[in-house]
């Protein structure tokens, strides 16, 4: 046993010596596909919710000076809560830059189908090396976070019954947390692409959401 030891001990330092450094160095998740949701957007009494989304400079070459360049998108696709994509865009972000889009403002503000602003539903992102929605290129780089509207109690005037449309709502609590994780399957981004696509052709003009470089509108 203590020749077997002996043995394993340069074995181990050799090991540490090769790779003992990964047990030290953050490498990151390499994500490019996140999802989160919006809750009581364009409610009366309740407050904006916003998505903001920051460039960890993954892919950054250096200019004269030691500024970074290079820069990579943020695909962003918006549904209601049947599942009906409602706008798209693709938003560049540079190194150190953040951007912010509120969702009553910007997000659902001005909608493929025109048929009125939506309260609820799911926000998608692709990290892209492309800037195009419809075309995207997708590569690690973005990391993201999301306030969330919560209404602390619902209740119907007197005489509603049991229509949601007369729905009292609030007080509210505003929470956040980071975009989750997901799994990007090439049927996914496909069909991502080709309903963005879709709905900016119809649309004329309707469903393209407006890129916004930190907080300058809200």
């Amino acid at each position: 046993m203590k020749k077997l030891g002996l043995l394993l001990l340069p074995i181990l330092a050799i090991t540490l010596m090769l790779g003992g450094n990964a047990f030290a160095q953050n490498v990151g998740d390499n994500s490019v596909y996140f999802v989160t949701y919006y809750s009581n957007a364009n409610t009366s009494g309740a407050p904006d919710a916003t998505l903001r989304i920051v460039y960890d400079d993954d892919a950054s070459t250096f200019f004269s000076g030691g500024k970074t360049a290079g820069y990579i998108a943020a695909a962003i696709y918006v549904f209601d809560d049947s599942q009906e994509m409602r706008s798209c865009c693709s938003c560049a972000l540079y190194a150190d830059m953040m951007l912010s889009e509120s969702v009553n403002k910007e997000l659902t503000a001005n909608e493929f189908t025109g048929r009125g602003q939506i309260a609820r539903g799911v926000i998608k992102v692709i990290s892209s090396y492309s800037d195009d929605p419809t075309d995207v290129t997708p590569d690690a780089g973005l990391r993201g976070w999301m306030t969330h509207i919560q209404a602390t109690s619902t209740t119907f005037p007197s005489g509603a019954g049991n229509d949601a449309n007369a729905m009292e709502k609030g007080p509210w609590f505003v929470t956040e947390d980071a975009l989750a994780d997901s799994n990007l399957t090439a049927v996914e981004e496909s069909n991502l692409e080709a309903v963005c696509s879709y709905g900016l052709t119809i649309g004329s003009g309707y469903g393209l959401c407006p890129c916004t470089p930190e907080d300058y509108d809200f």
